[in-house]
């Protein structure tokens, strides 16, 4: 793989050729782990020499053996670092995504969560310098949280910046929370889940790539096309918190993909035409990660072997804040932070959760494979 990266690269010194172009980009990242893995090893086996030479001097050896164990160190670190860049990638990886946040079981302690869960990351987005709007927010009818707000029903983040998805995808799933509720007189903790959705994204302001990512619209093949004779759109009036003019036009959009029944409605905007195309936007994201899904599900069946590598969804837990124990724990990677605070936050402690979870999801990607070929090799034989 990384002499074809070279010789590609030789090849288009001097001309562009857009399919060679993004075959070299889909080899860049396993040539450059070898490298740094090649280098490290030639360098743990000048210090191996340096030590196993007799007429190296004295202080020469104290500094080679001081540096052979950051050595070693290294070369196991890079050795992970190119297993994981022989996984295939994943192909919404580089795309903007979606992030819908909707609270579960816990009444209006579950909406207080989803509230906090919803400044997370739109904190951590911020940090990142990823570019992010606050595409729907729909409050529920019931009783009020304590801060007299009505409950959360569910919230979209839209997070635009490029690679959004292959950072965040492994947020999906039931986040929850143990902690004592304001309302709670008698100081009992109350454990309560919301549960999160990441949906990739097709870009639409990059000039680059914009009739390219268009493209996928009309085509049949791509996870993006949607037959628009599938989908019926129902306009109704708009209810909620909203102003006068909300209440009062039919803006509200609804579309209903009927061979899959998945329904998606806007309401935020005053404008129908807005509504109707963030509606579109969502309803394109949904399907394009059902159909993704339903190919990873074809795939597990050949996986059955391996523990853990079953999709990641909305109905998985994954997570759990403790305020208690001012303690965050993911219940894939194992990890635990007790700074509940800069997790809260989106601070660089969430970035060590979400690294933890990307280097766990790397080894069962890296698990799976080795059960495919294993299962492809039975079958030849």
């Amino acid at each position: 793989m990384a002499s074809e990266h070279d010789r590609l690269s030789a090849e288009t010194a001097e001309t562009f050729d857009a399919k060679i172009s993004r075959r070299i980009g889909e080899l860049k990242r396993v040539t450059e782990a070898l490298r740094e893995y090649e280098g490290s090893q030639n360098a743990l086996s000048e210090l191996q020499s340096l030590l196993a030479d007799p007429t190296t001097d004295d202080e020469l050896r104290e500094l080679a053996a001081e540096d052979l164990e950051t050595t070693r160190s290294q070369l196991e670190s890079l050795s992970q670092k190119l297993t994981t860049s022989l996984t295939p990638k994943h192909p919404f990886e580089d795309m903007p995504c979606l992030m819908e946040i909707r609270p579960g079981a816990g009444g209006g302690e579950a909406a207080l969560f989803a509230n906090d869960l919803l400044r997370m990351y739109r904190a951590y987005c911020a940090r990142k310098n990823f570019r992010v709007s606050l595409m729907k927010y729909e409050t529920a009818d019931g009783d009020t949280t304590a801060s007299g707000d009505p409950p959360l029903a569910e919230a979209i983040l839209e997070i635009e910046s490029l690679g959004a998805y292959g950072q965040l995808r492994s947020e999906a799933g039931v986040h929850r929370v143990q902690r004592v509720p304001a309302t709670e007189s008698k100081g009992r903790t109350h454990t309560s889940a919301v549960s999160v959705l990441v949906l990739p994204s097709l870009p639409t302001s990059d000039s680059n790539g914009q009739e390219l990512w268009e493209a996928d619209f009309n085509d049949p093949n791509s996870d993006y096309y949607v037959n628009s004779t599938d989908v019926r759109t129902d306009v109704m009036r708009a209810r909620g918190a909203g102003g006068q003019h909300v209440n009062t036009t039919d803006s509200a959009i609804r579309l209903t993909h009927i061979p899959t029944n998945t329904v998606v409605s806007m309401q935020d905007s005053r404008s129908q035409h807005k509504n109707r195309e963030k509606a579109w936007q969502l309803l394109r994201s949904k399907l394009a990660q059902a159909k993704r899904e339903a190919r990873e599900e074809e795939v597990t069946k050949l996986r059955r072997g391996v523990i853990g590598v079953a999709k990641m969804g909305r109905e998985h837990k994954v997570r759990t804040y403790n305020w208690g124990q001012q303690r965050v724990t993911d219940h894939r990677s194992g990890l635990s932070i007790h700074n509940l605070d800069d997790v809260m936050d989106g601070g660089d402690e969430l970035d060590k959760v979400i690294d933890s979870v990307k280097a766990w999801q790397g080894d069962q990607e890296m698990q799976a494979l080795l059960a495919e070929e294993e299962e492809a090799s039975k079958t030849s034989k």
